[in-house]
């Protein structure tokens, strides 16, 4: 009897890198190509460890699965929801944020959890499996996913936190956090850090607390007390986040945000300010009679889309190609230090479009 051999897994690999690298010179993102393998082969050549090359390898893997389950869903706002995974479902934080996922995806946003149970398990529940994501990480001690994503196409086991962590700032339009430990305080700081540094985009932060409690209210007060008062963040920082132990309030503050304002990118120095319609030349006077203080020179200019911006070639934050062309624009020099500023100029533009316009959709990029 012939036995018959295993292909060789260099061979077949040998053969896969030659096909590539015929075709690469016609791949869209064919540069950035280059530059991940470039950095691969880099890396080869240095004497790194066994272990070194595992934590590589399980990363790109996490990458891998995050990027190819959230790239047919880029087109759809998405919400991400943190809280302790030790509530109860008949606690008053389970139900409000079963109540709050519920709302906001009959808005037509999409929810993101880490899987888990308490507060993910009941975001999860109140946006159903249809309109949720699961962001599981893998414990030696817990998390099974919950019984609401458990199954679905759009459950991801991640390795790292941090690559985890990756995929829910990279993809999330809003953050809503209600009661939770260490794991929540850390994603509260984590997203104000960014949103503080300009390390992402303007996003609404929602921070809520079930009626008749003061959990974030409490923790408003350290930070205005060891925080603002002691020079520590800026006296505008808490502008940042919102906070309020309202379900309509808390689903308002996330709809509100794109009512008129799109999204933002830097080209170059400027920070360009896509939005929904166009503002008026009175608005826009008013806008810089009211916030020169955070430009670094000239003023805010309305504009259609800059040549910088039709390059597809050029990666752009969240979506390379957004379809964002048509949208009106503000552009000026951001100071790029007085964020809380920021989010205040976009709260006075959310207040200034025409609210009879009904040519866009805020869940929609």
């Amino acid at each position: 009897m012939l036995m018959t051999q295993s292909p060789d897994p260099s061979v077949a690999l040998h053969q896969r890198l030659d096909h590539f690298l015929d075709v690469l010179p016609q791949l869209k993102h064919g540069p950035l190509m280059v530059q991940a393998l470039e950095t691969v082969l880099n890396m080869a050549e240095e004497d790194l460890d066994r272990l070194d090359w595992k934590i590589l390898t399980a990363a790109l893997q996490d990458l891998e699965q995050g990027f190819q389950v959230f790239h047919r869903y880029r087109h759809i706002r998405k919400i991400s929801i943190f809280g302790s995974s030790r509530l109860p479902p008949d606690s008053p934080a389970y139900q409000m944020a079963v109540d709050f996922a519920r709302c906001v995806t009959q808005q037509g946003f999409m929810v993101m959890t880490g899987a888990g149970g308490g507060i993910m398990e009941a975001g999860n529940q109140g946006a159903g499996a249809e309109k949720s994501f699961g962001l599981n990480i893998q414990l030696p001690f817990e998390q099974d996913s919950n019984p609401f994503i458990a199954g679905d196409e759009k459950l991801i086991d991640f390795k790292y936190f941090f690559t985890r962590k990756l995929f829910f700032l990279r993809e999330t339009d809003a953050i809503a956090l209600f009661p939770g430990g260490f794991g929540t305080q850390d994603e509260a700081f984590e997203c104000l850090t960014l949103s503080q540094t300009g390390k992402s985009p303007p996003v609404p932060v929602v921070l809520i607390d079930p009626p008749g409690t003061y959990y974030w209210q409490d923790w408003n007060a350290y930070i205005h007390k060891h925080l603002i008062a002691g020079g520590l963040i800026s006296e505008d920082d808490h502008r940042l986040y919102t906070i309020t132990d309202n379900l309509e309030t808390a689903c308002a503050a996330i709809s509100g945000f794109y009512q008129v304002y799109h999204s933002s990118r830097y080209v170059g120095d400027r920070l360009v300010m896509r939005l929904n319609q166009e503002l008026s030349d009175s608005d826009v006077k008013w806008l810089n009679q009211e916030f020169t203080d955070i430009l670094l020179r000239d003023q805010i200019r309305k504009s259609g889309a800059l040549p910088e911006e039709l390059d597809h070639q050029e990666p752009q934050p969240q979506q390379v190609e957004d379809e964002t062309e048509h949208l009106p624009r503000l552009v000026f020099y951001f100071n790029q230090r007085d964020h809380g500023r920021l989010s205040q100029m976009i709260a006075t533009i959310n207040q200034m479009g025409d609210t009879n316009q009904t040519l866009y959709h805020p869940e929609r990029k």
